[in-house]
């Protein structure tokens, strides 16, 4: 029962093309919210070499996360230059949600609007940023942004309508049209509770370009990437990719005290939250912490309550969803990339994580180290447990997929290896429980081919 649960939402896909950096791609989700608000989504390029990661762990409801998921790598493809225009950008090898037919017609003409003017928007950027990126660096902050900015104006002209115009603070940086048309009334109620949900929910993300030996992620909010690569000694080390934007990091602090009057210092960061409410201090949608306090006073709060205009809300916006962006060239020696909601970093740490992947790798349970129970403990019980971990690492790993290897030791493990008792109880809580001890779990591990890395190193380096 606990294994059918486990691998109910497993995937594995094997890159069966050569001259690709990816070997293989193990996939899983587990839902701790009803309905889950954790999405991902894996495509291919239409290079055939290249590929975008993404986990997008959703707050408030699913509704952000679905629709980063169903947009996001798109517009990233078509923010690469070298994309050509076409209704195929990439392969999707995961399922989105499908939506309704206005808001599916919604989404591919705000799509097509983006399309036309990608070229204007990636040089929109600062000298100073367009200087020292690369254009799958500036592809990634281009998309984020403006993916970002449509999920603000599609709810917006649906809330207001032709006073939009006088609302917005700022001209779009696209050739923007406004949607009162026939073809997208502004007061249609499907639409208008449909882009307001998804503006008032909000989802944290991590994408990753992987190509060639090159991996770029960009990072908004806490989930997190991890390199799994083997030392010079041959154990296994954990490469991690950024850091989780939270209060937990001081660089992150800085940025947002510095971006708001000495007077709200006390306020702006509560209880280690945005404005004593939100955890991550970046975020997707989330658009109370960051539309002007008069549009959540006179449109908002008679929808949604007063709940929705945070206290102490004097200098918006509070939020971004501007993406930090880390590259790493990969080597030989990396053998795979886990990326993760903070439902399984809540769990367990990159080292854990990386050894256990490894570990699997290897076909072997990974199992804690030994320890001796309290009391008095005979010869025989010594020589029995050593004789069950000994069994233990010569089976191999009960999940054939590494995403639903790490689910099941992050659930289950203890000091003596898995209890299967510990993880059927975690997996049969209630719906009004099961949340109270673990969230949302999404996890993307992809495996490097060590041989097309060798033969990408400098000729001077495979001497």
């Amino acid at each position: 029962m606990a294994t059918s649960i486990l691998q109910a939402n497993e995937k594995i896909y094997e890159v069966m093309k050569p001259g690709s950096v990816l070997k293989s791609i193990d996939w899983n989700q587990l839902a701790s919210n009803n309905p889950l608000e954790d999405s991902l989504a894996i495509a291919k390029l239409c290079d055939n070499r290249s590929y975008l990661l993404g986990i997008f762990d959703g707050h408030g409801g699913p509704a952000c996360a679905r629709v980063l998921a169903k947009r996001l790598l798109s517009y990233i493809a078509a923010s690469l230059p070298s994309q050509h225009v076409s209704s195929l950008l990439l392969e999707q090898m995961t399922p989105t949600t499908e939506f309704r037919p206005e808001i599916e017609s919604l989404y591919a003409y705000e799509f097509n609007q983006y399309h036309a003017s990608v070229s204007h928007l990636r040089d929109t950027l600062s000298n100073d940023e367009s200087q020292s990126m690369d254009s799958t660096e500036r592809a990634l902050l281009t998309a984020f942004d403006a993916m970002d900015q449509q999920l603000s104006e599609e709810a917006l002209a649906f809330l207001l309508g032709p006073e939009m115009s006088d609302i917005l603070q700022r001209v779009p940086r696209w050739d923007w049209k406004p949607w009162w048309t026939d073809a997208f009334p502004s007061r249609d109620k499907v639409l208008q509770l449909s882009t307001l949900s998804t503006a008032m929910s909000g989802a944290v993300a991590t994408v990753a370009h992987i190509s060639s030996n090159n991996l770029v992620l960009a990072n908004t909010g806490d989930c997190q990437a991890v390199v799994g690569y083997v030392s010079e000694d041959g154990t296994w080390g954990a490469r991690k990719l950024g850091k989780e934007h939270t209060s937990e990091n001081p660089a992150e602090v800085e940025r947002l005290y510095s971006e708001h009057p000495r007077s709200e210092r006390d306020t702006v960061l509560r209880m280690d939250r945005l404005l004593g409410q939100l955890m991550p201090l970046r975020a997707f949608g989330d658009f109370r912490f960051k539309w002007p306090r008069h549009v959540l006073e006179k449109w908002v709060t008679p929808i949604l309550g007063e709940s929705a205009l945070p206290s102490n809300y004097k200098t918006p916006p509070y939020l971004s969803a501007r993406p930090e962006i880390i590259k790493h060239t990969l080597s030989p020696r990396d053998k795979f990339v886990v990326i993760a909601s903070d439902g399984l970093w809540d769990l367990l740490s990159p080292t854990q994580v990386v050894r256990l992947v490894g570990e699997h790798m290897s076909g072997r349970v990974a199992l804690g180290p030994l320890t001796l129970p309290p009391g008095d403990v005979t010869l025989e019980e010594i020589n029995k447990m050593l004789q069950q971990r000994r069994e233990g690492l010569s089976k191999r790993p009960l999940d054939t997929n590494a995403a639903t290897h790490l689910i099941r030791h992050a659930l289950a493990s203890t000091e003596t290896g898995l209890d299967p008792d510990r993880l059927s109880e975690l997996l049969s809580l209630p719906d009004d429980v099961v949340r109270l001890f673990r969230d949302d779990i999404t996890i993307v591990v992809a495996y490097f081919d060590t041989d097309y890395l060798l033969k990408s190193l400098p000729q001077s380096s495979q001497e």
